[in-house]
């Protein structure tokens, strides 16, 4: 990895965990979840990085693929288990973190510190060859000392220049996958611990899209606003949210879109026995055979 492209993951990384901070202290009872991710975005961008995907604010059961649109009505209630998920960008190098904050009570205190304490444990073994399965055992061993169970169908991932999951994925378990991590690598490492069966699955759209073809469509208005978005968003994922301010019939457009296969929709991912769900992330880059941790703060 260059100087430029280090400089860039660390600028990032540094980013994405104040803006994810700054989302943690924003969440509480009634307040419009519409209103902590533009907060976040826009604090991420006031600080010369770009947005590397819409806020991510799951609740309770609903481990990730979520983020409120524009007019959404949806506030926090009091008891809510909240995963703020944030990514920050600059030059395609990318920071992404989570934390998980209870909404104005502390039911589920032990949930949310299992999936901290795996972190913990996980980026406190990780350098340049170390395993994934070991990594994701001790993610595993971990969450389960703490009374939990490991959601073993999501899992942290390698990150490249505007590539959000690229090649490498990290497990939540020892999956037996003997690949290892290697110098200048970008990873996400993200334990989720339940108190359900320890896994999701897909559940409705969470209002969040990817371009997965680039092809010439019909509709001229539809192709205006999929130029743009094109321009603006690239390879990365982007909201409706988004879209929105770009075109006010971007609903109907992005249904267009998706009906011709030129982007897909994320599906909220929810907990298969309705388990409340804790996530914990950080960003970590591989230097000279040492774990550099991006996105604290």
């Amino acid at each position: 990895m260059d100087e430029h492209a280090l400089d860039c993951v660390r600028k990032a990384g540094r980013i994405a965990g104040e803006a994810r901070e700054l989302g943690v202290s924003l969440v509480a009872p009634n307040v419009p979840l519409v209103k902590v991710a533009e907060e976040v975005e826009a604090y991420i961008y006031e600080k010369g990085a770009r947005v590397a995907f819409p806020t991510n604010l799951s609740i309770n059961d609903v481990a990730a693929h979520f983020s409120p649109n524009l007019h959404d009505d949806m506030r926090f209630s009091q008891g809510d288990v909240v995963k703020v998920d944030v990514g920050a960008h600059v030059d395609g190098f990318i920071g992404d973190t989570a934390a998980t904050v209870e909404v104005g009570t502390k039911n589920w205190t032990d949930l949310i510190n299992a999936s901290a304490r795996a972190l913990t444990f996980a980026t406190e073994m990780i350098a340049d060859g170390t395993p994934v399965n070991a990594i994701g055992g001790a993610v595993e061993r971990s969450i389960k000392e703490s009374g939990f169970r490991p959601v073993v169908n999501l899992n942290g991932h390698e990150m490249k220049q505007y590539n959000l999951h690229a090649g490498l994925s990290i497990p939540n378990f020892d999956d037996g996958t003997t690949t290892k991590v290697r110098d200048g690598m970008i990873i996400a490492v993200e334990p989720f611990a339940t108190n359900g069966a320890g896994s999701v699955d897909n559940a409705k759209a969470g209002n969040i899209y990817r371009i997965i073809r680039d092809r010439q469509l019909k509709d001229a208005e539809t192709m205006r606003l999929f130029e743009r978005i094109k321009t603006e968003y690239s390879s990365l994922p982007f909201c409706e949210r988004w879209c929105q301010k770009l075109d006010k019939d971007a609903p109907y457009l992005l249904k267009n879109m998706f009906r011709h296969g030129v982007i897909m929709s994320y599906p909220m991912l929810r907990e298969v026995k309705h388990g409340l769900v804790s996530q914990m992330e950080h960003t970590l880059v591989i230097v000279n055979n040492r774990c550099e941790i991006t996105t604290k703060v």
